[in-house]
């Protein structure tokens, strides 16, 4: 498969959800096919951090692709497992894939935040993609999430793992981004580095990327579409003026705790009727509804501005 279809814009979806916290089957269908109306979409990104996949049970992850199977079409769909066992992750990636998702995205146990062994992290990953036969994703962790923040000697490791095919680069700093596209350009040029920090799209498109992987395009799908070909086509003050309406949603949407960013992004999708309940599973907490009404102000720019 060529470079660039492993690449492109992928929404990172949320996960509607009634009151009682069961899956809310018709509110997903609608966000799918809200999300994929833009034909600058790629695909899907699902089961992550957005979609609170680690909140969900095998047979309910695999629900959630089925149903973006039936809207995607050709689409692709990148499902995300994150497990704290490479037997489970490997399970939840088959079941995943019976599903009709096209390829795993690993995202690391949240475990090694306490820090991990390089030895550990390679096996996760190589033991996902021996078990599946599936093309890989790596996820990169931000700059700020410790250990989970892969060194340029995994990296490099990680690499090597011929499965792998993308990176879902979160490093949420330009520095760490380009470390990260410069080790894959020289190891794998076939390998398809995707900026992922929402806030640092710009500066990150700008220095060169082969797609996105972000939360913000379950909500603003079209700014990050006309970001990206603004980009692309030379036309840097339009792209610019994108990103000064995007900063602002994201440092919102992604300020601390960060664990609120399902909530917050499902309020604003409930307050545009996108969505039936911004509901999220216990133990996270509803936004309060000041922090709703910031929200709101910082996205009505995103959707006013032309594209």
């Amino acid at each position: 498969m060529p470079l660039a279809a492993r690449g492109g814009l992928y929404a990172a979806t949320i996960c509607p959800m009634t009151e009682t916290g069961a899956l809310d089957r018709a509110s997903l269908e609608r966000h799918f096919e809200t999300v994929l109306a833009d034909p600058g979409q790629a695909g899907l990104l699902l089961n992550g951090h957005a979609g609170e996949g680690i909140h969900m049970t095998r047979d309910e992850q695999a629900e959630v692709v089925r149903i973006a199977r039936t809207v995607a079409g050709p689409r692709r769909i990148l499902a995300a497992v994150s497990s704290e066992t490479t037997a489970t992750a490997a399970a939840d990636a088959q079941a995943a894939l019976r599903a009709g998702a096209d390829a795993i995205m690993v995202f690391a146990p949240f475990s090694w935040a306490l820090g991990a062994d390089p030895r550990a992290i390679v096996a996760h990953h190589a033991g996902i993609a021996e078990a599946t036969g599936a093309e890989i994703y790596l996820f990169q962790g931000s700059v700020g999430s410790g250990k989970l923040a892969y060194t340029p000697d995994v990296l490099r490791q990680l690499l090597e793992i011929e499965a792998v095919v993308g990176i879902k680069e979160g490093s949420w700093e330009t520095k760490s981004y380009e470390v990260t596209r410069r080790i894959a350009r020289e190891m794998r040029p076939d390998v398809a580095v995707m900026a992922s920090g929402d806030e640092h799209l710009f500066p990150c498109f700008m220095i060169g990327s082969d797609g996105s992987a972000v939360s913000l395009s379950a909500l603003v799908p079209k700014q990050i579409t006309a970001l990206d070909a603004h980009v692309r086509a030379g036309r840097i003050e339009a792209a610019r003026a994108i990103h000064e309406n995007l900063f602002g949603l994201a440092r919102l949407v992604y300020a601390a705790p960060g664990h609120l960013a399902a909530a917050r992004l499902k309020a604003c999708l409930a307050e545009l009727g996108r969505i039936e309940s911004p509901a999220c599973r216990a133990p996270t907490p509803r936004i309060l509804p000041a922090e709703l009404d910031a929200l709101m102000a910082a996205l009505r720019p995103c959707l006013e501005a032309p594209e």
